[in-house]
């Protein structure tokens, strides 16, 4: 090789943009002649070290060596302790700025450095568990617990809390989680800084430190577009259906942090009534007759919507109902029966996988009359499943009618994972003390609510004399219902 042509092909290298540099070749067999094929081996992925003591980035790779030595220097300088607070807080401001104008493949960079690179002091830290270890039971075992607490501490819990110094820094944070979030399964070297954050969430948005607010239709139109933004259990769908919402017999609150006043954190709405509601459509009609909220006497919390992904694991909805409920009990002492009307979103996966168990715990006689009205004898799960999508066609004497109610029982009230109901919802309100009430069959008839339980949905009743008992039930594995629902169980 000439001068020339190595001075050519070690200055493309050189590129952001170049290609990859040349790789080992192997020889493979054709399969149409006998001739070897050449066939480039694939190097694996190099590591984080690597790259930051490599001079040129791989094909693949986002940040170039120098970019990476560049980011980790500024994360660095955030959390030296040379600094003063105010000059970390410039400091920190200074890369979110710079954070925000990477791409998804950098940040992902920015991620790795954040987790592999501020870690606890693996010497400091082994030292520290067996001082820990060889004095438990002595007089020491307290000031060792200390110098270990002192140990666990990362520099990665400093550098997140010196984001905060800025007044945007707890907004960054959260977003950076919920781009963070969706990536942590697939990639297991993000789970220490996933693992931190949520630590320091749980501490900074604990319920002590949040104000409950009443958001009414006089609140601020800023305010009221966050519910449309984040409403998730049934769409809002115009102003005026918000205004609906937010009527004289309806009251919405929301939990609020501090450092985010303009955004409910989690949101709770309210119908004020005389009866326990069976359906969405009736709560949510604009032309509906106003109630008097003064002589009602059930609260139905018809939908709570979370709206920040990246407080995922932060538990604030037991307390937001209990505080709720409170305020309401407050302000309307004729209120005697607080509950949901909420949906079942995971019944019809589950159905479809269980289909054929439920049915195999039919009696003959129920099993007849369902194949009867499926047209096969026996009843097929196939048969059962295909009715269901029609499940609004059927009325109060329908088979399958009775066997998908029956099925929807089973799944709220005895199907657990590790003690716990499988449904999402259900665990959130039955882990908060509530029981299954009752299932109300056409509850929710709009598309979203067929997809999700053929129309089902349930009411959970918040009994407020029994909310510890049923806790204790669930610790047990076993779920609290109303005598309705336990007529609703197939035999074991």
């Amino acid at each position: 090789m000439n001068a020339s042509t190595w001075l050519t092909r070690s200055v493309s290298r050189l590129r952001p943009d170049a290609a990859p540099a040349a790789e080992p070749e192997k020889e493979v067999a054709s399969s149409s002649s006998s001739a070897p094929v050449k066939k480039k081996a694939a190097l694996p992925p190099r590591t984080l070290n690597e790259r930051l003591e490599a001079t040129l980035r791989r094909h693949g790779e986002a940040m170039a060596p120098r970019a990476l030595r560049r980011a980790l220097t500024e994360l660095q300088s955030v959390v030296d302790a040379r600094v003063s607070e105010v000059e970390a807080g410039r400091r920190a401001c200074e890369v979110m700025r710079w954070y925000a104008a990477l791409d998804a493949a950098e940040r992902r960079d920015v991620w790795l450095l954040i987790s592999e690179r501020f870690a606890p002091d693996a010497k400091k830290l082994s030292s520290a568990r067996a001082r820990h270890e060889a004095a438990v039971g002595t007089l020491d075992e307290g000031q060792a617990e200390v110098h270990l607490r002192r140990a666990l501490a990362s520099p990665r819990a400093r550098l997140l809390q010196r984001f905060t110094i800025d007044p945007d820094g707890m907004r960054f944070l959260i977003d950076l989680r919920a781009e963070l979030l969706p990536q942590v399964k697939g990639e297991r070297r993000f789970v220490p800084l996933d693992a931190e954050l949520e630590h320091l969430f749980s501490t900074w948005f604990d319920v002590a430190f949040l104000d409950l607010r009443r958001i009414s239709w006089d609140s601020p139109a800023s305010l009221i577009e966050k519910l449309i933004q984040y409403e998730a259990v049934h769409d809002i769908k115009s102003w005026a259906d918000v205004k609906n919402r937010l009527d004289s017999d309806r009251r919405c609150y929301g939990f609020f942090h501090p450092r985010l006043p303009d955004v409910p954190l989690i949101f709770v709405e309210v119908a004020l009534v005389d009866h326990l509601s069976d359906g969405i459509v009736p709560l949510l009609d604009e032309a509906a007759a106003l109630a008097t909220a003064d002589k009602a006497s059930t609260a139905i919390f018809y939908s709570i919507s979370n709206t920040q992904s990246g407080l995922r694991g932060v538990s604030f909805g037991d307390s937001l109902i209990k505080r709720v409920v409170e305020t309401l009990q407050a302000e309307f002492p004729r209120l005697k029966v607080f509950a949901t009307l909420s949906p079942i979103p995971g019944f019809r996966p589950w159905l479809a996988k269980h289909a054929g168990e439920m049915l195999a715990r039919l009696d003959d006689k129920r099993a007849r009359a369902l194949g009867q009205s499926l047209g096969s004898l026996p009843p097929t799960p196939e048969r059962l499943l295909a009715a269901a999508d029609d499940a609004l066609a059927f009325d109060a004497r329908s088979p399958v009618r009775q066997m998908l109610l029956q099925c929807a029982a089973e799944y709220l009230g005895r199907a657990t994972v590790d003690g716990k109901p499988v449904d999402p919802v259900a665990r959130f309100h039955l882990g908060n003390g509530a029981r299954v009430e009752r299932l109300n069959w056409a509850g929710d008839p709009s598309s979203k609510g067929v997809k999700q339980a053929y129309g089902l949905m349930v009411n959970y009743l918040y009994d407020l004399k029994r909310l510890d008992k049923h806790r204790a039930l669930l610790a047990q594995g076993k779920v609290a219902v109303s005598g309705d629902i336990d007529s609703l169980f197939l035999k074991a």
